[in-house]
């Protein structure tokens, strides 16, 4: 079949990338999706397991820091666009090992733009677009919002690296012409999470009644987004956002982490039939991290104006939505932390 477009998406079976593969496999048939992942510890095809006979869906196992992996992947499709979420996401794991974040942030993705450069030289209508995060703005006090025109200042090797990334693709748009768009997204939460972060880690030891791990006083502040409503904006920006452009996608939805935990669990104890609040005793307030951002918050005006969207859902009714997902689904979280990483999971998380 002659597809109208072949989009390559990277790190397509990790957390929100299978959210957008689905979205687009689903409601694009005349697009043929290339999911692109090496399947490192949070990439998972038990994620897509839905999508495994869609005529219009293909997984290829493969690595951006190899430009074998790259060349073969052009070679076999003909590909159009790249969404380019692939990438090292957890802070905690960038202060213990910086270099992993180097190497897939920075050099996967210049790699990317090298090849794309390369086989769309002359060619029209080709987008590479770009996944990024609002932690590369840094940190902010009590007051604002980050915008897209607000000054990078990065604190963590995982926020560097992404800013770097940034950098780079506006670079090659601005050298090369390469047709590049980006978006800066605040945190997500729905199904599917992979439980180093912070809610479905919560939700699981409140379900094993283990401790509740709280950096600092709990304190620090969050802008958090249903990964369904990125995975729509995601689709907005790549149909009908501007070239060279930046767009920030926020859910207009601040916490405090010791908040979250607090409405956590009075969500999960209600559905365990448990004396609600009952949890509450498994909170442990542990050493802040290293250069802990205290609050992020992120205006979306500009994609609001310009292409219209807003978050679909209020936050209490996804946070609902994703514990019925979690409570039901036990076993996707027991496969993945029954593994090496069960002592690390318990006792880290990522907000």
């Amino acid at each position: 079949m002659d597809y109208k477009k072949n989009i390559l998406v990277t790190g397509g079976a990790g957390f929100i990338g299978s959210h957008l593969v689905r979205r687009l496999v689903n409601n694009y048939p005349e697009y043929h999706i290339i999911n692109f992942d090496a399947l490192t510890y949070a990439g998972n095809l038990n994620n897509l397991k839905d999508l495994e006979n869609a005529d219009n869906y293909t997984f290829v196992k493969g690595d951006i820091c190899e430009l074998s992996d790259l060349e073969k992947v052009f070679s076999n499709f003909y590909i159009t666009d790249i969404i380019h979420l692939a990438a090292e996401s957890h802070v905690d794991r960038s202060i213990s090992g910086p270099m992993a974040f180097v190497m897939t942030n920075v050099v996967g993705t210049v790699n990317l733009l090298n090849i794309a450069k390369e086989k769309w030289a002359g060619a029209k209508d080709r987008l590479f677009y770009h996944i990024s995060t609002d932690e590369v703005y840094g940190s902010l006090g009590a007051e604002g919002l980050f915008s897209e025109t607000t000054a990078y200042d990065p604190r963590s090797p995982y926020s560097s690296s992404k800013a770097s990334s940034d950098h780079f693709v506006m670079a090659y748009h601005h050298t090369y012409g390469l047709p590049v768009k980006i978006s800066n997204c605040s945190n997500n939460y729905g199904s599917h999470q992979f439980p180093e972060k912070l809610i479905p880690l919560m939700i699981n030891n409140i379900v094993q009644e283990k401790d509740l791990p709280i950096y600092g006083k709990g304190d620090n502040i969050r802008d958090w987004l249903w990964v369904e409503d990125h995975a729509a904006a995601i689709d907005k920006i790549f149909h009908e956002g501007r070239l060279g452009e930046t767009y920030n996608i926020g859910g207009l939805n601040e916490w405090t982490n010791i908040d979250l935990v607090h409405a956590l669990i009075s969500i999960v104890d209600h559905k365990l039939g448990r004396p609600e609040g009952s949890s509450k005793k498994l909170i442990k307030f542990v050493t802040d991290r290293a250069g802990h951002d205290k609050r992020y918050a992120i205006d979306a005006s500009k994609l609001e104006k310009e292409l219209g969207w807003t978050p679909s859902i209020q936050f209490e009714e996804g946070l609902e939505k994703t514990v019925d997902w979690y409570l039901n689904n036990r076993e996707w979280t027991e496969n993945i932390i029954s593994g090496d990483y069960q002592e690390y999971y318990t006792n880290q998380y990522e907000s």
